[in-house]
């Protein structure tokens, strides 16, 4: 099976991109984290999951 580009281009773009720092980030309060998750599965009926069902559907 032949390779799409030689190997020696390989993360030629990585390696060209500066290194910036990333963001210390703090979750949130596991009490807060765990009140929203209810809000959103059982006060909105959010089905599980990233995809979203469609607004409208049949009629």
């Amino acid at each position: 099976m032949p390779t799409h580009g030689s190997l020696t281009k390989a993360g030629k773009v990585r390696g060209q991109t500066p290194k910036i720092q990333g963001k210390v980030r703090q979750s949130p309060v596991s009490k807060l984290r765990n009140k929203n998750n209810f809000v959103k599965r059982f006060e909105r009926r959010r089905p599980p999951g990233q995809k979203r069902p469609e607004r409208g559907g049949r009629r």
